[in-house]
């Protein structure tokens, strides 16, 4: 198999690059990265037409644009575990999923989708409660709130009609009942922490996902490429690849 594993030079990039060449010693790795320097990598998709098998993308959501692009014309299944897309680049990610399959997930972690199936459960039970998102990440990440927190809110708001979601509360004032709140919190080197708080006024539920290694989110992202492959067009995520281990 041959992986074109795209944002190949940066933080992540690099642990996918170790994880992929550890798991799969046999598989070929083509890298491709803007900021690639000295040769280490193509610097655009673009610059490689050569055989590949998937592309997984660790890059930047200002890509996806391209990186969609360059899947549906070359008829490439695609993973992409980059957030923050625009409104017009997750429109771009819907089109290309009408030529390939498309796995697209603000996180890779099983784990996340568990806490994820378990975080509507809980507020279902408890219609009453206050719930409270909390996420914590390194000082260098980008985006606020994360990805996954976002993911973790609206799931919790399927289950709750007419709830609101707020991110962060910085203003003086009494909660609103319909409220679900988002905190984020960047410091040090974190991997990544997602709390839930389901508070009555009798008892609170905490549903709690921590990352220990950058690892973690490399090994689902090669669960998701060696799963991708095997799929018609449309769009997935890693509910998807949940589903089928659960069957």
């Amino acid at each position: 198999m041959k992986y074109i594993i795209h944002g190949a030079c940066g933080r992540m990039g690099r642990v996918v690059q170790r994880v992929f060449r550890e798991k799969l010693p046999d598989a070929d790795l083509i890298c491709v990265d803007p900021m690639a320097r000295d040769g280490e990598a193509y610097v655009a998709l673009a610059d490689y037409d050569g055989p590949a098998d998937c592309i997984v993308d660790f890059s930047h959501h200002s890509l996806t644009p391209a990186l969609t692009s360059y899947a549906a014309a070359r008829r490439l299944p695609l993973v992409i575990a980059t957030t923050g897309q625009t409104p017009e680049e997750l429109a771009a990610i819907r089109e290309a999923a009408k030529t390939v399959p498309v796995l697209f997930a603000s996180n890779f972690s099983l784990g996340i989708v568990v806490l994820t199936a378990l975080a509507k459960q809980a507020a279902k039970a408890f219609p009453e409660a206050d719930i409270e998102i909390v996420e914590a990440h390194h000082n260098r990440k980008l985006d606020v709130p994360s990805g996954t927190a976002l993911t973790l809110a609206q799931a919790v708001q399927s289950v709750r009609p007419g709830s609101r979601l707020v991110i962060g509360r910085h203003e003086n004032g009494r909660r609103d009942p319909a409220d679900i709140g988002v905190h984020s919190l960047r410091m040090g080197n974190v991997v990544g922490v997602h709390e839930i708080h389901i508070c009555t006024d009798t008892q609170t539920l905490t549903l709690r996902h921590e990352a220990h290694d950058r690892a973690l989110f490399a090994e689902g992202a090669l669960t998701a490429a060696q799963w991708v492959v095997t799929m018609e067009p449309g769009l997935y995520d890693m509910q998807s690849i949940l589903n089928g281990i659960l069957q």
